[in-house]
């Protein structure tokens, strides 16, 4: 294949075209690589177009190269830092015994039944 490309080289390329599974990246020396759907960017991408467009230039890391079937396989996503997928911050309660806050069924039957006698 005569490419001069190792795995964990960011290298940069134009996108050729859109698959449902993936974007072709034209990379130097008339080599071309493959981007899967899942290594566009951090998190769930439903349509590769949101975030790509044919003629794009695009900075990507190899992931594999495979000489004889003549593929490389690439990644947008790796060459990015990774950012939170929600909008909301992770808080986390530590709750107190007598704390009002999620209590198992058998903690809260005896206080159920009790409550149901009373209303009859």
């Amino acid at each position: 294949m005569g490419n001069n490309y190792e795995p964990g080289q960011i290298v940069t390329g134009k996108v050729t075209g859109i698959q449902p599974y993936g974007a072709f990246i034209a990379l130097e020396n008339g080599m071309q690589g493959l981007v899967h759907i899942s290594e566009i960017t951090h998190g769930y991408v439903k349509d590769i177009h949101d975030h790509l467009e044919v003629g794009k230039e695009v900075t990507v890391k190899v992931i594999s190269v495979n000489e004889e079937e003549g593929k490389i396989s690439l990644s947008i996503r790796a060459t990015a830092e990774s950012k939170p997928t929600s909008i909301h911050e992770v808080r986390r309660i530590k709750l107190g015994e007598n704390s009002a806050g999620f209590n198992t069924l058998k903690h809260k039957l005896k206080e159920w039944i009790e409550q149901s006698e009373e209303e009859k």
